[in-house]
């Protein structure tokens, strides 16, 4: 490997990386525009629900599809397509003046972050060995924690300085430096020895099932896991949900669990077959590869589910700004940033399995940290030393998690390996957001009612306070503290949110400790393993460049 040739890898991982914080940041940045964007275009609360679920919906149905893409046809070549389309749904998105646009514009903003995500990863398990390689997934995952907390930062400041517009306009200029970055920079990398051909059947069935699946985690709070709910009904466009006594998330489940059963069943007969497949099940042999991914699923349920709950304690309780909100945050973001650097140093002494496993334990002692230190009255400092260990926990176990489930993938597989890992963490964060959005909103109502009466609340005004409350997340409590008299509605109100906290904090914390307890499958890594220049990646990876 020349000097030349592996200076100008790393020229271009700062590009890899830029791409990785775009479309990571508008995952989350969006959260704290909404109530601008409802505002200013005047459009209904299920648009607005649509809006923000359609974006993680197309993204998770399309990873594995778009994996295997990049391998057969170059992976820098998908990752800068797949950052044109993005540039070009912010645009539309920036400049919607519908809700229907609106949601136009996010749909195809997913089907570029579908593109970006897995060729990414691809291209650093394609262009690096050994100590580099290390090097690159410990940026690579500090990016993915460090700008998920920066999101609503961003978000909040320009929402409220300038335009929730500007949430998507400032893609435009990213794009822009993106895509002569990596012209200039980055290798192309593909598979040279793979089969041609599409498995259309592969394909549709991936999408369907991965779609329905997400539709019905994301869903399922909205209209209802079994039982429609009363006063929510799912429309698109000028459909309406037509049955009464089922709710659309129980029939998504079950399309999901029949179109993914079919699909590894048609995948694993194609492979025996020796014919084209947009799944190689051989890759689910590697040990690494297997309780790797299981693990992935498993702590993406808690790991990122926490930022949900906690801007709506800090806006509603402890009366925080979005951007103070987002301030806050920082620490978290400082932390996943900060060990970056030091991961492959401390890699070498603990080894790959040992430093994801370092990585969740501190993830747990930080998300239980935070709910223990939630309160009504809590002081924002005392949640900073928290939110710096779980981001902390976050950058070292992101990265090395990732290079562990790729570790044995062929170069020539690694596109389908890392849309496989990156579907496998995407529908993780749907499930954790539905399992821990639930016990938040029913936290939130579970005792509100009887704080109320105890309050002497009239029963009327208890009714709408409680579904105030539960369908704001908490936020409603500063205006209904402001209220003549609303001090002890307000005070019972926070109180509940916070007991509706402290259930998602530990169920949070459970989820990945039960993930660190899934790494005691994965087969040991040394490190001279880690490090060895295999000639035969080398040469793989370096076919198609």
């Amino acid at each position: 490997m020349s000097t030349t040739r592996s200076r100008r890898r790393w020229l271009g991982m700062p590009f890899i990386a830029l791409g990785v914080a775009m479309i990571i940041v508008d995952a989350t940045i969006v959260n704290v525009a909404i109530p601008s964007i409802i505002r200013d275009l005047r459009i209904s609360a299920p648009t607005a629900e649509w809006f923000n679920s359609i974006y993680s919906l197309v993204f998770a149905a399309l990873l594995i599809t778009f994996g295997r893409a990049g391998d057969l046809f170059g992976r820098r070549r998908l990752f800068m397509i797949g950052t044109t389309v993005f540039v070009i749904a912010s645009l539309i998105t920036a400049t919607a003046q519908s809700g229907s646009t609106l949601i136009l514009g996010r749909f195809v903003q997913g089907v570029g972050g579908a593109m970006i995500l897995p060729s990414t990863l691809s291209t650093l398990n394609a262009l690096f060995q050994g100590r580099d390689r290390a090097i690159a997934f410990a940026i690579w995952g500090s990016t993915i924690g460090g700008v998920a907390a920066i999101g609503p930062l961003v978000g909040g400041w320009l929402t409220t300085d300038y335009s929730w517009r500007w949430a998507f306009l400032i893609n435009v200029p990213i794009g822009v430096a993106i895509l002569i970055g990596a012209s200039l920079l980055v290798p192309e990398t593909r598979d040279t020895e793979a089969r041609r051909g599409v498995d259309i059947a592969g394909v549709t069935s991936s999408m369907v099932g991965l779609g329905a699946l997400v539709f019905g985690l994301i869903e399922g709070q909205t209209y209802g896991w079994w039982s429609p709910v009363s006063g929510e009904t799912f429309a698109v466009g000028g459909w309406t949900w037509p049955f009464q006594s089922i709710a659309p998330s129980p029939v998504a489940f079950a399309v999901g669990a029949v179109a993914l059963a079919g699909l590894l069943a048609a995948e694993r007969s194609r492979s025996r077959a020796g014919k084209v497949a947009v799944i190689d099940m051989s890759l689910f042999s590697l040990r690494s590869f297997r309780y790797g991914n299981i693990a992935a699923l498993i702590v993406s349920l808690g790991e990122f589910g926490l930022l949900f709950a906690i801007p709506l304690y800090l806006q509603g309780v402890l009366g925080y700004s979005a951007l103070g909100t987002g301030t806050l945050l920082l620490a978290l973001a400082s932390g996943a940033f900060l060990v970056g650097g030091a991961t492959p140093q401390v890699a070498r002494l603990l080894g790959g399995r040992g430093i994801v496993r370092l990585g969740l334990a501190l993830e747990v002692i930080g998300i239980a940290g935070l709910g223990f230190t939630a309160g009504v009255d809590t002081a924002a400092w005392s949640m900073v030393p928290w939110l710096f260990v779980y981001g902390c926990g976050v950058g070292f176990a992101t990265a090395q998690l990732t290079s562990v489930i790729l570790v044995d993938v062929p170069v020539r597989l690694s596109g389908q390996g890392s849309g496989i890992q990156s579907t496998f963490r995407q529908v993780g964060s749907a499930l954790g957001e539905a399992v821990l959005g639930t016990i938040l909103i029913t936290g939130i109502g579970n005792s509100l009612d009887a704080r109320l009466t105890t309050a002497h609340i009239p029963a009327a005004t208890r009714t709408a306070i409680v579904a105030l409350v539960k369908s704001t997340g908490g936020t409603a409590i500063p205006g209904l503290r402001a209220q003549p008299g609303g001090e002890a509605v307000a005070n019972a109100a926070s109180a509940d949110v916070v007991d509706a906290v402290h259930a998602v904090a530990f169920a949070a914390a459970l989820f990945v400790f039960v993930g660190f307890l899934a790494t005691l499958a994965l087969p040991p890594i040394r490190q001279s393993r880690e490090e060895e220049d295999d000639e035969t990646r080398v040469g793989a990876g370096a076919a198609g460049r």
